[in-house]
């Protein structure tokens, strides 16, 4: 497998078809990750919510970060972590042309309203139902993409012997003298290592 770093704009084209990632923020030292729909322009990341634990969070602490990634196979994956400040866009003058564009892009995503504004009537406690837009000023953005390499092969391995060869790093007391040389042996290019006793 090779891991490649993503360049800006390869990161930004990816964000552009993306519509759901997982935003991190943090109070008092404790973080807290939740999943999110946004949409994306080259300077912030915007989205919709009611208010809720993440945004009083974000309120506290306006210091953020999102992580988006596709995974295909556990060879072929693409991440990208945007670190960026939390800007609230009230109904106010100041804020109405920021809170039109936001509206705008989200309009392009189907139902891009619902996670945040769904029916008392499908929550299992009572949620405010008072619509806040904001957006994400990027402060700095990083991408990794991972791909197969065509050149490595699979080879199947059973499971037992899988098992035993961990059992030697997890518990390499219960191993003084109790396996013969054939099953001490580990391979390494079946495993990545050599280990022999």
């Amino acid at each position: 497998m090779f891991i490649h770093e993503l360049t800006y704009q390869e990161c930004r084209h990816i964000l552009q078809k993306a519509c759901v990632g997982r935003l991190g923020c943090a109070r008092d030292n404790q973080p807290y990750v939740v999943p999110i729909h946004f949409d994306f322009n080259d300077t912030y990341i915007y989205g919709f919510t009611t208010l809720g634990q993440k945004i009083e969070w974000m309120r506290a602490n306006p210091l953020v970060c999102l992580e988006v990634d596709e995974e295909i196979s556990d060879q072929q994956w693409t991440s990208i972590i945007i670190f960026g400040r939390y800007e609230e866009l009230p109904d106010t003058p100041e804020h109405f042309a920021a809170r039109t564009r936001a509206h705008a892009f989200l309009q392009t995503r189907a139902l891009w309203w619902e996670p945040a504004y769904i029916s008392q009537a499908h929550r299992d406690q009572p949620h405010s139902l008072t619509p806040i837009f904001y957006r994400i000023q990027i402060d700095s953005m990083t991408g990794h993409r991972a791909t197969a390499d065509v050149s490595e092969t699979v080879i199947t391995v059973q499971p037992h012997r899988i098992q035993r060869w961990l059992s030697k790093f997890l518990h390499p007391h219960r191993e003084s003298g109790g396996c013969n040389s054939q099953t001490a042996a580990v391979s390494s290019t079946r495993y990545g290592v050599e280990r022999r006793t």
